[in-house]
């Protein structure tokens, strides 16, 4: 038999957003649990320089993450990375969050679950995962030492890795099928190395290699010429899907799999939040992921104040 145990707020996710709340949560003596099935931080945990967050010329993503983790403890809120959640239950009082260890039911849940990296949509990217396919380049740059590297996307995320990874390569591709969508500071500071080359309106094909990715096969768009590639290793950064399957039989999710909630962070479910990337809303920044913990924080402390009126 699970062990029951009674939270006042179970967070499910440790990124910004949901560390946020666990700070506001842990301030206002709230009972909270944070769950977090993958990397505390979630992808800003990456980040090598984040030169846009209030109060900071330029932080390192871990070192922030790490700081606002410890804000939270101080606070009370608990933390727990190792314990997977299987099975969610929103729609009764209490809430109910099964793990593999623990049962906990909970008065209110914030999910803050995040997004994850998309797949390379290729064939051969199971075989080459971890074999020269890699999305993480703070995890697996290191390798790549000396080596020829290619960054695959065109977005923020995608030229702040080729930047990072430019201290490791040899020679460096930024592969991307359209235009970029990064930044014009980070566009520039990859277009002044040396060791890059800048291949737009460019496809990736096809992976080759035996046991290990050897090139890629590329197909120019404009001059329409196809091309093998040698390279060592690439780091895909083309987007991100949200963290939402745990929810989809309890709440309406939008087309692209986002939860629809409101500025004030509220769910279809009474006492159930979104926070963060997670939430339906146009702009997703660190700030704003931030700023959605925080208001279902405050929200989720009123919440839970009617819930002790009612009784």
């Amino acid at each position: 038999m699970k062990e029951h145990i009674h939270k006042d707020v179970v967070i499910i996710g440790a990124g910004m957003a949901g560390l946020t709340a666990a700070l506001y949560c842990g301030r206002m003596n709230l009972d909270t649990l944070v769950l977090e099935n993958g990397l505390i931080g979630g992808q800003i945990a990456n980040a090598v320089a984040i030169e846009n967050y209030p109060g900071f010329v330029s932080v390192n993503g871990g070192d922030l993450v790490a700081t606002v983790q410890q804000q939270a403890e101080n606070f009370g809120a608990v933390i727990d990375e190792f314990d997977e959640i299987e099975k969610v239950t929103l729609k009764t009082t209490p809430k109910i969050i099964e793990t593999q260890e623990k049962i906990y039911e909970a008065d209110v849940v914030i999910i803050a679950s995040g997004m994850n990296r998309r797949k390379l949509p290729l064939p051969e990217e199971k075989k080459f995962a971890g074999r020269g396919v890699h999305y993480c380049e703070l995890c697996d740059g290191h390798a790549y030492d000396g080596k020829i590297i290619a960054v695959m996307g065109g977005g923020n995320a995608a030229v702040d890795a080729a930047n990072f990874l430019t201290k490791y390569a040899k020679k460096l591709y930024l592969i991307h099928r359209s235009e970029f969508r990064a930044d014009e500071v980070s566009q520039r500071r990859l277009r002044a190395n040396d060791k890059v080359t800048i291949m737009l309106q460019t496809e990736i094909k096809a992976l080759r290699g035996d046991k290990k990715l050897a090139a890629v096969e590329v197909f120019d768009k404009k001059t329409g010429e196809t091309k093998t590639l040698a390279i060592d290793g690439i780091f895909v950064n083309i987007g991100v899907e949200p963290n939402t399957k745990l929810f989809k039989d309890e709440l309406n999710l939008t087309a692209n799999g986002r939860i629809p909630a409101g500025e004030d962070c509220k769910t279809e479910i009474a006492g159930v939040f979104a926070a963060g990337d997670v939430r339906e809303k146009q702009i997703r920044q660190l700030t704003t992921a931030a700023s959605d913990g925080t208001t279902a924080a405050l929200l989720a402390e009123k919440y839970l104040a009617k819930l002790k009126e009612a009784k």
